[in-house]
């Protein structure tokens, strides 16, 4: 609760912040502020369980230490993204303060998107957090590429919203107790009726959509490759995350009591998700386009929650949600640094600029899920949930598979870093200051201490 009226105030605040700022600067300093503010109200009221401002909303939102451990994570990791890259905020135009708004009220939505009740204010957080975002994919506007990537976010999200609203209207027609509220949806119905099936695959597809899951991924390349770099980091992690977090808590509320027919639908978009996602990305020059098509194999990992549902793949949806997060965000923070995009602008990155190399070493270990990483114990609570779940063990096998694919071209751009010889104007020094680098160390020391103590994280599930 405290996360949504917060996150849309400082909003508010932040689209006034240019007109009364003398500086670019000055709305990156607020921003900060804003989220550590953020931060911290969302950690009083997990830590405390009492929000500072309490409004009756009729349980229409459910407050529980589930979303907001993840709304942590996501504010967590968005005042790291705001530390790391919001000097390339100020690069993107003259409207900075509009861009931070922006990027506030999508936070707005996820933290909706957390904490819905029901069906309706699902949609609705789902708009708040998509329609800023196909604003923020298209404000390059001398940039032809950010224009119809824009244009095709737009198309492909409303198509898909059309779809949702759909997939709504059965629900809730079908519904024998004609309420919106995803607790109810399935009370005394141990059969699926047809209506109520016909509106499952339509919001599946619809959230398929969302979090760029196989066979409705083919948005995400071309919208990822064409928005600003500074603002597909962002798209790529917390947006992401927080739309499985909306699959998850709909699936297992909603549609728990069947999950066993619906379960080989989420199975065929696993392995297709991590089977297009996987094998594209090894293809790929452009070091932007890969991990555009790593997100999607990335994805294909976090169904995996969905396939489980048992607390197992709780815990490790919030640890992949962190792990996840935090080295795409550090890694997407280096390569807007870089003049040169594609894997060979990588090279000798390791001797010009030691710092940069080794953090950047440390991300690609932790997407592949090397050991001693956060992204190692969020794919081994993954697939721990999978095979708890007791249906479809090879479904662990393929996925494991499909990791050791994605081994192969994580680790094309560390031979790149480190046993290529390159230019050293590759990276401007300048930009590249001794802040920065902290804030790297940093980040890279997240992972390490996370992929050894994931308890840290997870225990507050549970307080």
């Amino acid at each position: 609760m405290n996360a949504i009226i917060f996150s849309a105030i400082w909003g508010i605040i932040m689209m006034f912040s240019g007109v009364f700022a003398k500086g670019k600067s000055t709305p990156r300093y607020l921003a900060i502020a804003g989220m550590v503010l953020l931060f911290a109200v969302n950690g009083l009221e997990l830590n405390s369980g009492r929000p500072i401002f309490f409004i009756d909303t009729k349980d229409m939102l459910r407050v529980t230490s589930f979303n907001l451990t993840f709304l942590a994570v996501a504010f967590g990791c968005t005042l790291l993204y705001f530390m790391l890259s919001g000097r390339d905020v100020e690069k993107v135009g003259e409207h900075v303060g509009e861009y931070f708004a922006l990027i506030f009220f999508v936070l707005c939505g996820v933290s909706l998107v957390a904490t819905y009740n029901t069906l309706l204010l699902l949609f609705i957080g789902i708009e708040i957090l998509s329609i800023p975002l196909y604003i923020l994919t298209g404000s390059d506007k001398k940039n032809l590429k950010s224009n119809e990537a824009a244009l095709k976010y737009f198309l492909m999200g409303s198509f898909s919203t059309g779809i949702m609203l759909m997939g709504i209207a059965f629900i809730y027609g079908a519904n024998p107790n004609a309420s919106f509220f995803i607790n109810n949806i399935q009370l005394g119905v141990g059969q699926l009726p047809v209506m109520m099936a016909v509106g499952l695959v339509f919001i599946l597809i619809a959230l398929s959509f969302k979090v760029s899951a196989a066979p409705f991924h083919f948005w995400t390349p071309d919208v990822y490759d064409g928005a600003p770099t500074v603002f597909t980091s962002f798209m790529a992690t917390i947006v992401k995350v927080a739309g499985f977090f909306a699959f998850v808590k709909l699936f297992e509320n909603a549609f728990g009591s069947v999950h066993a027919q619906w379960q080989t639908l989420i199975v065929v978009i696993t392995l297709a998700t991590l089977l297009i996602g996987n094998v594209t990305a090894v293809f790929q020059q452009s070091v932007k386009r890969m991990l555009a098509y790593s997100s999607i194999a990335q994805a294909g990992f976090m169904l995996l929650a969905l396939f489980a549902l048992n607390d197992k793949a709780k815990e490790g949806l919030v640890l992949y949600a962190a792990a996840y997060s935090l080295a795409t965000i550090g890694i997407f923070a280096i390569l807007i640094k870089m003049s040169d995009y594609t894997i060979e602008g990588f090279n000798g990155l390791g001797k010009s600029q030691p710092v940069l190399g080794i953090t950047a070493t440390i991300f690609l270990l932790s997407l592949t899920g090397i050991p001693l990483t956060a992204g190692f114990q969020s794919k081994f609570y993954m697939l721990l949930a999978a095979i708890e779940n007791g249906h479809h063990f090879w479904i662990v096998i393929a996925a494991v598979l499909f990791a050791a694919i994605s081994a192969y071209y994580y680790f094309r751009i560390l031979q790149a870093i480190w046993f290529k010889e390159g230019s050293s104007e590759v990276i401007n020094p300048a930009e590249v200051n001794a802040s920065f680098k902290i804030l790297l160390v940093i980040t890279a020391l997240l992972i390490i201490v996370l992929g050894v103590y994931p308890e840290l994280l997870i225990q507050w599930l549970y307080h």
